[in-house]
């Protein structure tokens, strides 16, 4: 969504250096090594980030550096809730999930079917083809460009598109981006759409479904949906951009209201929980989330653009594309993951399956990289290859 800026060459260095410490350290050192790695890419003056490492089904690092905003200048900690942005698709897949399994939607279902005023090409996406990227429905942002080309401004950061509005700008389209099924290629779009699935299927907002069958039940008791003007964000982190040598607050853009794609707060405490029910099956059994966890199929020689579509310091690790999760399932530490990147705000999420570690990093500022940081940290307790 925004532009990805990288560390300084400074700050690898000092993470390259502190993970070769790391392999010679006792394990009761971790937190204190993985400290001194953090420390110094935030101030008491600065946004800053949170970071979770988890092994073997125990939280072995949490903790947070800089400030959530600066004109209170209230520290980071494992309470600050942060905007998910892109890593929220995980939560919107779970809900289609949760659906398909209780028989009110299916993955072969069309977008057509679901919404009979939809254009004819809709007659060919289907939901899984949603789920996985493989769609190609239009980019929404480049359809509000071209509008606002012709009519002068409409959305911004106080008049903000609204997902009833990207779905209306879909529909407004003959013909999507490529044939189903045919290529991969990332779609906020898509994810947007199974937002509104979600809602005109179980009849209630996305937000209130999110938080009755995903939220309530696994007591992540202060993630939410956010809407502005409707509820508010406890503990919040603002984000933040950097512009020469000082922060500015972004923390709003026009399609910052969009929902299924990404407008989910949480905190660091709300996400390990989110991680156990993962690792226990609470909310699916393993054979029912598997699907979430298996690569899209693709014609021989297709276009996956992947690569293309995450940062650079995980382009490694982007082999394939689930239902809401990248996939490097041939790694000697098979890895599921996904990274939010919008306006102010970076954050990602790194599952190991095999090794039974999780790290998680949420920033409220764009200078960071999350995917080098969150690396770095897994390194540490990933056994040796």
């Amino acid at each position: 969504m925004t532009s990805r800026v990288r560390f300084s060459s400074a700050s690898l260095v000092i993470l390259v250096a502190a993970s070769s410490l790391f392999a010679q350290s006792s394990p009761r050192d971790l937190a204190k090594q993985l400290d001194t790695a953090f420390s110094g890419l935030a101030t008491a003056d600065t946004p800053g980030f949170a970071v979770l490492v988890k092994k073997d089904n125990r939280v072995v690092f949490e903790k947070g550096y800089g400030v959530r905003d600066l004109r209170t200048k209230t520290a980071i900690d494992a309470r600050t809730n942060f905007r998910l942005a892109s890593f929220s698709k995980q939560f919107t897949a779970m809900a289609i999930m949760l659906l398909v399994r209780e028989g009110q939607l299916r993955y072969d279902q069309t977008l057509a079917q679901v919404f009979p005023e939809f254009p004819a090409y809709g007659k060919t996406i289907t939901v899984r083809n949603l789920l996985n990227h493989t769609g190609g429905l239009p980019d929404y942002e480049d359809l509000m460009d071209a509008l606002e080309k012709t009519k002068g401004p409409i959305w911004s950061p106080e008049k903000q598109i609204p997902d009833a509005e990207v779905l209306q700008l879909l529909e407004k389209e003959s013909q999507g981006k490529f044939a189903p099924g045919t290529k991969w290629e990332y779609s906020n779009s898509g994810y947007v759409v199974l937002g509104l699935i979600v809602a005109k299927v179980s009849g209630k907002p996305f937000g209130e479904f999110l938080r009755e069958r995903i939220f309530v039940p696994l007591k992540m008791d202060h993630t939410l949906v956010f809407e502005k003007g409707k509820n508010e964000v406890i503990n919040r982190a603002f984000g933040h951009s950097k512009k020469e040598n000082a922060f500015l607050e972004t923390d709003q853009s026009s399609t910052s209201a969009t929902q299924g794609d990404g407008g989910i707060y949480s905190n660091l405490q709300d996400l390990s929980r989110w991680d156990d029910a993962l690792r226990d099956h609470t909310l699916l059994s393993e054979r029912e989330f598997a699907l979430a966890i298996t690569p899209a199929k693709l014609p021989p020689g297709a276009d996956s653009k992947l690569a293309e579509d995450v940062p650079k310091s995980l382009r490694g690790h982007a082999s394939a594309y689930g239902f809401g999760w990248f996939l490097n399932l041939q790694d000697p530490h098979p890895l599921m993951w996904h990274y939010g990147d919008t306006m102010g705000f970076k954050t990602a999420i790194f599952r190991y399956v095999r090794d039974n570690v999780t790290v998680i990093v949420v920033c409220n500022r764009s200078d960071i990289d999350q995917g080098a940081l969150g690396l770095k940290a897994a390194q540490v307790v990933l056994p040796s290859r």
